[in-house]
């Protein structure tokens, strides 16, 4: 038998990066994605985010990549999103989204910065947040193809 635990820290932004999740209705959709999670036998640890963002903790079978659950995230949600009447400007998800590894002794830290969003979010721009990710996890990009949409 073979023992693996694969922690994500994952951040998808909606499309155009348009504030379309309402905070009023945005523990709808985090409730939703929690059942994504655990239909695809994932442990989510925490979901949160801000009306043009949303971060997701979870863990992932040792069977499902990170692409497959984010696919199936970013396509179940959108449909649900686009019919239910609390969200009606939400057009999509945007193309791109990150999605950064982590180990279990790093769980309370990640937990905490999501459960801190709106808090974090008054000092600092989504954009400079994802920048701020990709550069921590030295990823290289190329700033007019980052929030690209069209």
């Amino acid at each position: 038998m073979s023992y693996t635990t694969s922690y994500y820290h994952i951040v998808l932004r909606t499309y155009r990066s348009e504030p379309t999740i309402l905070e009023e209705h945005e523990r709808e959709l985090y409730a939703y994605i929690y059942g994504i999670a655990k239909n695809l036998n994932c442990q989510t640890y925490r979901i949160g985010g801000m009306p043009d963002h949303v971060h997701i903790f979870v863990s992932l079978p040792s069977t499902m990549p990170l692409a497959t659950f984010v696919q199936r995230v970013k396509t179940c949600s959108s449909k649900w999103l686009k019919a239910n009447p609390h969200f009606p400007d939400f057009q999509g998800w945007g193309h791109e989204y990150a999605g950064f590894s982590y180990s279990f002794r790093d769980k309370d830290m990640i937990v905490n910065y999501i459960k801190r969003q709106k808090e974090h979010h008054r000092k600092r721009s989504y954009a400079d947040e994802y920048r701020k990710f990709l550069k921590e996890n030295m990823q290289c990009f190329d700033e007019k193809y980052i929030f690209s949409d069209d």
